[in-house]
């Protein structure tokens, strides 16, 4: 991930300094808001009841040593560590890279950002020493850049030049969408080290800035991925391994690729996942869990009817469909893409004392090895004592509890609505910062609009389409008038308009709702996701509606949709995950298996 890091933010830990590092303090989601003055009550989820932990190898080769410098999530790598029976050692000295056994550099930030922080730490030399002494180390993402002579983000910014090239970004004038983002599939050379036989798989890439082979790096290279042409998806020479892409989120596939690096001579590590047929980027599938407390106080999963999430019943109680740590697991076994948590009561009054939301998010990240993205609340305020607390810091609390993604609501539409009205990048919204602080793909606005309808286009100034299916009184066109406050406010600024505000404001990824056709089951509303999709340069999530497998093809086969999400037919079991992606497959749309 690519993106400026806040490595001077007082909401950001210091290089070495993590929330789950012994030396480490004030940083903990308990210790940050302590130190606000804020005293919390102790969160109410507990661990479910499949909840697995994994006991660490009682000897000495069981220790990894982690570079986290503290921006982004970095909990999974942790996460995924631990899975695999063995103990973490956080650097806090040059020292600990030379001492490492073996070594681990999850990079995410920026490349500028990250080699400043090395040089002034005096780590770069010691990155440098450990890897020309052919020491076990990888590299992920970021950390497979900051090993090229020199990058083009916010630059030419010189890397560790251990290997030939120079790192660009993606060419999207003919239409790419950037940031490269989603599960591809890689093409695999002879003797490719720790990644086996992975060439038929899908692995999770989240990246906008990427590395061409070359003559001069060719002996490095292990794997390629084309998206857009070719680029380096990893390099391996002796015991230096480093990916592009995210192992700790691509799955069992990933896990097998850590396992190996970490045990190479065990049995277990020569063992993969069931032959896949990966050849390109794949659609998405995603699993979508709004989360709220119900009327005993309890977090629940719940899905509206047009946003309407209580019972139609003389009680009145919001639905409920199960836990959502328990769900989150059961949809990563089914196969989900990524899991959108929706806390959609969330942040009302006091958005960091929402323990609970947080606690789902580390159990859940424990488990889950796919992407995570949460929204809801993520906005500026102040507490009843005063205290202003910025967005970035309840992002940054987000991340460090196991999110991948933070998606953006209400507070988008009005840092477009202000755009639009002056034409100014303040660089003070919740867009526009985070995505500063941790890159456009970590950031998603999630877009609520209803369907308006107008007899001629020219009654609106915003965007208007001819629809299918006129309205009541006959009206044939339409524009999609955008929402906030879980669509009890309509703005003055419509779907189209305001996701080409957002894309320019900073955002990576668009989750397109439709207040019209939730909960209804008869599918997507394909006009307005192909309006928006053929609008923007990022990934678009289409979202509301889906009832059938069928609704999944037609939406992949008639937009340029990413990725399509679903909520009340997984919960209900009414359409399993897998289904959805059998029948992509039979119709012709590439799928993760």
């Amino acid at each position: 991930m690519e993106a400026v890091a806040a490595f001077n933010s007082p909401c950001t830990p210091k290089l070495g300094m993590t929330p789950s590092s012994p030396s480490f303090t004030g940083a903990s989601s308990y210790s940050r808001l302590y130190c606000h003055g804020l005293r919390m009550k102790s969160p109410i989820v507990k661990y479910p009841a499949n909840f697995t932990a994994c006991a660490s190898i009682s000897n000495g080769d069981s220790v990894v040593t982690l570079l986290d410098y503290g921006a982004g999530n970095v909990r999974s790598v942790r996460n995924a560590i631990r899975r695999l029976g063995f103990d973490i050692k956080d650097v806090q000295k040059p020292e600990d890279i030379l001492n490492a056994n073996r070594l681990i550099f999850p990079g995410v930030g920026a490349f500028a950002a990250a080699m400043s922080v090395l040089n002034q730490k005096g780590m770069a030399e010691a990155l440098r020493a450990y890897i020309e002494n052919d020491r076990p180390f990888l590299g992920i993402c970021l950390g497979l850049q900051l090993l090229f002579d020199f990058s083009e983000e916010n630059g030419p910014v010189q890397g560790l030049g251990l290997i030939p090239g120079v790192v660009g970004r993606f060419d999207s004038t003919n239409g790419l969408r950037v940031p490269h983002l989603g599960w591809d599939a890689l093409k695999v050379k002879e003797n490719a080290g720790i990644l086996g036989d992975v060439a038929q798989q899908h692995v999770y890439f989240v990246h906008s800035y990427r590395a061409i082979p070359s003559d001069d790096n060719k002996e490095w290279v292990s794997s390629t991925c084309n998206y857009g042409g070719e680029f380096i998806a990893s390099v391996t020479r002796g015991s230096v391994n480093a990916v592009q892409f995210h192992p700790e989120k691509s799955g069992d596939v990933g896990l097998s690729i850590l396992r190996r690096f970490l045990s190479p001579n065990s049995s277990s590590s020569r063992q993969m996942p069931n032959e896949g047929k990966a050849t390109k980027l794949a659609k998405r599938v995603i699993a979508c869990l709004d989360v709220r407390a119900n009327d005993k106080g309890d977090l629940v999963v719940t899905k509206g009817d047009q946003y309407d999430v209580r019972e139609q019943t003389e009680e009145n109680q919001v639905r409920n469909l199960g836990k959502p740590v328990e769900l989150a697991g059961q949809y990563y076994m089914d196969g989900a893409d990524e899991v959108t948590f929706l806390n959609i009561t969330g942040f009302r009054d006091f958005p960091l004392g929402d323990l609970p939301m947080l606690q789902v998010l580390r159990y859940t990240s424990e488990n889950v090895f796919v992407p995570l993205t949460v929204g809801g609340g993520i906005r500026d305020f102040t507490d009843s004592n005063g205290r202003q607390y910025s967005s970035l810091e309840v992002a940054s609390e987000y991340f460090r509890s196991g999110a991948d993604k933070i998606s953006i609501g209400s507070d988008a539409v009005f840092a477009a609505e202000e755009y639009l009205r002056t034409g100014v990048k303040t660089g003070k919204t919740s867009l526009e910062q985070i995505s500063y602080i941790y890159g456009s793909q970590a950031v998603v606005v999630s877009i609520d609009p209803r369907r308006v309808y107008v007899k001629d286009s020219d009654d609106v100034t915003y965007k208007c389409i001819k629809v299918s299916n006129p309205g009541r009184n006959g009206e044939e066109y339409a524009w999609y008038q955008c929402t906030v406050n879980g669509g009890r406010e309509g703005r003055p600024i419509g779907a189209y308009e305001l996701a080409k505000v957002v894309e320019e404001l900073g955002a990576g990824e668009i989750l397109l709702n439709c207040i019209d056709c939730d909960g209804q089951g008869g599918g997507f509303d394909i006009e307005l996701v192909k309006l928006i999709s053929d609008a923007v340069s990022i990934p678009v999530i289409a979202s509301s509606g889906a009832g059938a497998v069928e609704h999944f093809s037609e939406v992949f086969h008639k937009t340029n949709a990413s990725a399509a999400l679903a909520a009340g037919i997984f919960h209900r079991k009414e359409v399993p995950i897998q289904a959805v992606k059998e029948h992509l497959l039979k119709e012709g749309i590439e799928v993760r298996l």
